[in-house]
């Protein structure tokens, strides 16, 4: 016991001593970090991936740079992608929807090196940088649903426009503060439902309470619909019911319309 406490202690000093970079041989998908140019209501965001799968891993990596209007942003859902095998653990995104009826998903991930594996050991010392994905909804939920065979619950959330853009503001100023000074991942700390509490409690602050159900992010929906940020209308189990688009991001995995028709 006491050796197992020491070598724990020692291989936490030694993470302590890792400085995190941008500069690695990446997984081709996460070789680009997003970043987003911001001249009062224009942005342009350099690097919108848009990846087209064979398989999980197999795939055309494809980035493009986009331009839009702060103002035309009008919606935001938010995504939870339990994972099979321990389902109170979930990766969980923001897709945030355009008055054109294009949505740009911002999803926070380990950036893998190649070849490169998720480990929830490994990452609680240091051993994966954090990075923002920014893409569509045919590459990013297209992934989750019909490549990685994953769950996925869609929930449109009661933001109004006005804080919509200021949380894909402040996503996009975190992007740019990761691609400018790394960051290290962590299991518990740094990951992709902390981030997503810290931006909805900056814009309004104190909105989300310290609750296990941040630690267990497969059971963050269900926080999030006692906190009143998901329709209330219906009892929460009909909610998830009818917010899981797994059978819908399958028929229309190649549709253009994809978007649209996976909240029908």
């Amino acid at each position: 016991m006491v050796l197992g406490l020491l070598c724990l202690g020692f291989f936490s000093t030694g993470c302590k001593a890792i400085v995190a970079t941008n500069n690695r041989n990446w997984a081709p998908d996460q070789a680009k970090l997003p970043i987003g140019v911001v001249q009062g209501d224009e942005i342009t965001i350099h690097n919108v991936r848009n990846c087209r799968y064979v398989t999980s891993d197999d795939y055309v990596v494809q980035y493009y740079d986009k331009d839009i209007r702060l103002s035309d942003i009008e919606t935001v859902d938010y995504v939870v992608v339990p994972f099979k095998d321990s389902p109170s653990v979930a990766h969980t995104m923001l897709s945030f929807g355009l008055s054109d009826g294009q949505y740009l998903v911002s999803s926070v991930e380990i950036r893998k090196e190649a070849n490169e594996e998720y480990s929830a050991w490994k990452g609680f010392f240091n051993q994966y940088e954090l990075m923002y994905v920014i893409g569509d909804e045919r590459d990013v939920i297209n992934l989750s649903s019909n490549y990685y065979k994953s769950d996925v619950y869609l929930y449109r959330t009661v933001a109004q426009p006005e804080q919509a853009q200021a949380l894909f503001l402040d996503v996009i100023k975190r992007a740019n503060k990761l691609a400018a000074d790394p960051e290290f991942y962590h299991t518990v700390t740094n990951n992709c439902t902390t981030n997503i509490v810290s931006h909805v409690n900056k814009i309004a602050p104190k909105s989300v309470p310290y609750d296990m159900r941040i630690l267990l992010p497969g059971y963050s929906d269900e926080y999030a619909y006692s906190l009143g940020l998901l329709d209330t209308s219906v009892p929460f189990e009909q909610l998830r019911s009818q917010s899981q688009i797994n059978h819908l991001a399958e028929r229309y995995r190649d549709d253009e319309n994809f978007s649209e028709y996976i909240r029908r």
